[in-house]
């Protein structure tokens, strides 16, 4: 299944509490359980003003679906084609 990468401006993000990202995060969780398992959250990246998530969904559309239900911000969506690391140097 395809990954994908979102990204989301939250300004103050960077700022944002212990609470307030673990509320964030039930949020988000409660809305995928309702999805049911065809889109699944990896992982996410706070910096100062945006959120990177990296999600696993069956295409863009699903993806835009959680964001609205969720009312969180997709600013945008890009598909990843391929991960590389160090290890791709050897």
């Amino acid at each position: 299944m395809p990954k994908y990468i979102i990204e989301r401006e939250i300004p103050g993000a960077g700022a944002l509490t212990p609470q307030d990202l673990q509320a964030i995060s039930q949020k988000s969780c409660g809305v995928l359980s309702n999805m049911g398992p065809r889109v699944q959250w990896l992982e996410s990246y706070v910096t100062d003003d945006k959120v990177y998530c990296i999600y696993i969904a069956p295409d863009e559309a699903a993806v835009r679906a959680h964001a609205e239900q969720g009312d969180f911000p997709a600013n945008r969506i890009s598909r990843i084609k391929t991960v590389i690391d160090p290890t791709t140097a050897e």
